[in-house]
């Protein structure tokens, strides 16, 4: 059964100051467990307990490590200036980090900013969508504090592009299931200029958009329309630009596919059949990912069982992507993005008890992943 009040009246208020308070905590609680995990990390490679010269560079970078430099680097000095491979980093987060640099920081520090308060955004946006769905605050607590130390959450302290994108997904299921068609079309825009898959954004407001069209009056119907192609607009437009700039619109996605980075497009039960032989064949890098997979497999079903289809469908295709290419790394932060397996996990978890472990082990795991990620061993 689904959990979804269709009358304004029955949904809860969901007053911006509110949904900050109710943030603010596990906001700040990811912040400083990470700001842990790269100080363990410092603190080793100073002593030389780790030998990996990377180790020293990710260490050094801080928290625009990894995919952050990339997005820092484009902010300052634009893709023009970079290698290629700077093209599967869509332009949102480095353009808002530019804009935040002018205030003085400079554009690689506006990145991180603007990284982390798109976090703080994404934790209140979840709590105003849960209520909204109808769930206790008891819930939406969980799932703010769930999307905060789920254990690749430490992304969402770096510079990467993820928490920008949850806030505009997040943003965009408020909106479309509000029916606020032109709302959800211009945060569809911007999905689709935040990462590569930003327009699957496309799929929950086709599903809500789909709802009552025979009944529906042809001005709302046009609205519909164009909330539904506007994610595939604002890639599109990322896309044209490339076109332009460098002959070759589909660059960004070519070079996304290269087998020493996503990897091309692989069928899903081949991509899973390669990570189970390496985890008995010990690659054990590869297979940690299987535990992962059956544990987002199961959460898709009860998004499905728990929450409206839009929910289903969106975790379900984003998992989807997540496993069709070769190279499953990074398979815990794509899945990230899919936030209504967040909602699901707080729903299950709804006894002290079983809440308490819970977030003490992701909690956990997230500072074990950090520092593991600082030390340039697991790839985030």
């Amino acid at each position: 059964m689904t959990a979804a009040p269709t009358d304004r009246a029955s949904r809860a208020p969901a007053r911006i100051p509110s949904a900050l308070k109710a943030a603010l905590p596990s906001w700040i609680t990811a912040r400083v467990l990470v700001t842990t995990a790269l100080g363990i990390a410092r603190l080793l490679v100073d002593r030389g307990r780790v030998d990996d010269p990377l180790a020293r560079v990710t260490v050094s970078q801080g928290l625009l490590a990894w995919d952050g430099s990339f997005y820092a680097d484009i902010a300052r000095s634009g893709y023009a200036a970079l290698p290629r491979e700077a093209l599967r980093f869509f332009p949102l987060t480095p353009m808002l980090g530019r804009a935040v640099g002018w205030i003085g920081v400079g554009p690689r520090i506006g990145v991180a900013i603007v990284a982390n308060a798109a976090a703080l955004a994404a934790g209140a946006l979840l709590w105003t969508l849960v209520r909204r769905e109808g769930f206790g605050a008891d819930a939406a607590r969980r799932s703010v504090w769930l999307l905060a130390l789920m254990p690749a959450a430490f992304v969402l302290v770096l510079g990467y592009a993820e928490a920008v994108f949850l806030a505009c997904a997040i943003g965009v299921f408020i909106a479309a299931r509000d029916k606020r068609w032109l709302i959800a079309a211009l945060l569809g825009v911007l999905a689709g200029l935040s990462r590569p898959a930003g327009f699957v954004v496309a799929v929950p407001i086709a599903i809500e958009a789909a709802r009552s069209l025979s009944t529906t009056r042809p001005s709302e119907v046009v609205r519909r329309v164009l909330a539904v192609l506007a994610p595939f607009a604002g890639t599109g437009l990322f896309l044209w630009w490339v076109d332009g700039q460098f002959g070759d619109a589909l660059l960004p996605f070519r070079v996304q596919t290269r087998a020493n980075l996503k990897g091309s497009f692989t069928n899903p039960v081949a991509s899973v059949s390669h990570a189970m032989h390496g985890l008995f064949h010990g690659h054990i890098g590869t297979g940690l990912h299987i535990p992962w997979m059956v544990v987002a497999a199961s959460l898709v079903v009860v998004c499905f069982r728990r929450l409206p289809a839009s929910y289903g469908w969106f975790a379900l295709i984003t998992l989807a992507s997540a496993v069709t290419s070769h190279n499953l790394d990074s398979f815990e932060r794509y899945a990230l993005s899919a936030f209504p397996l967040v909602i699901a996990v707080a729903l299950i978890a709804d006894r002290t008890w079983l809440e308490r472990s819970v977030l003490t082990v992701s909690a956990v795991a997230m500072t074990a992943y950090a520092t593991l990620a600082f030390l340039h061993v697991y790839v985030p």
